[in-house]
């Protein structure tokens, strides 16, 4: 319960912050975040030296339409740049993104139960991250050790912070369905449909390199697929050709990185 009163209190400290982001000027990115974004950021490193200043440009940007919070830590450099980052990379490619439907994000220190609340007593604590809905519809909740994690790791296919970003893309539509129509086009609904549904089907039979998670729901499937197109795009294009194709229309993702 504690924490519940404590997550509403930054909830409503993160919706007073977000009026006042037309006040907030972009600052200037800091020099030695390159070098950052270099070590832990794979996709970023696969840039060009021109395209890693527009990320630089659009990270900045985003720190000023989004605030960033945390319960029980202290947010950390590393953490507001792979935060960014990990808001940036499925969205890169298009000229021009703002995350409309959101206004905070809060950082918990490990894993968290339904009821965001996350005692080491507390076994029932598995969520790695989520979007909010109802009150909370614009704020994300993002277990920190998750976040550090999926950079640490290149070869997983998982990245928990690009998958709740994916949710946001898949929820412009007023529904998280799995089905980006706004971004992919009402004419490839269908096929797309026809390839996650075939995939899904293949996962839960244990015939796919894809996570389990991916079977749950559509929504999970696009989230899970995102993760691994972003994570492991060669290995990626090599196991699921029509996918890779489908998402890559999808994201508009620049032919350096496939």
């Amino acid at each position: 319960m504690v924490y519940i009163i404590i997550f509403i209190g930054l909830v409503a400290f993160a919706v007073y912050a977000f009026t006042k982001t037309a006040q907030k000027k972009q600052e200037a990115f800091p020099k030695h975040w390159h070098k950052i974004l270099t070590e832990n950021v794979l996709f970023y490193s696969k840039l060009s030296k021109k395209n890693q200043k527009i990320f630089q440009n659009r990270m900045m940007l985003f720190f000023t339409e989004v605030t960033i919070d945390s319960v029980k830590i202290e947010i950390e450099e590393l953490d507001r740049i792979l935060i960014a980052a990990s808001a940036i990379i499925p969205v890169f490619g298009f000229k021009e993104w703002h995350y409309k439907n959101l206004s905070g994000i809060i950082l918990y220190p490990d894993t968290f139960d339904e009821d965001l609340q996350f005692d080491e007593k507390n076994k029932s604590r598995k969520i790695l991250g989520m979007v909010g809905t109802g009150r909370f519809e614009k704020q994300m909740i993002l277990s920190r050790k998750a976040l550090r994690q999926s950079f640490l790791n290149d070869t997983d296919k998982h990245n928990t912070p690009v998958h709740e970003f994916v949710h946001l893309l898949d929820k412009m539509d007023g529904q998280t369905d799995g089905i980006p129509e706004q971004l992919l086009g009402k004419d490839y609904i269908k096929p797309w449909l026809e390839l996650m549904h075939q995939e899904m089907e293949a996962i839960n039979n244990n015939e796919s390199d894809i996570r389990k998670y991916g079977g749950t729901s559509q929504a999970e499937f696009f989230a899970v697929a995102s993760e691994y197109f972003f994570e492991r795009p060669k290995l990626f294009k090599q196991k699921h050709p029509e996918l890779y194709k489908m998402l890559s229309l999808c994201f508009q993702q620049p032919k350096s990185n496939s």
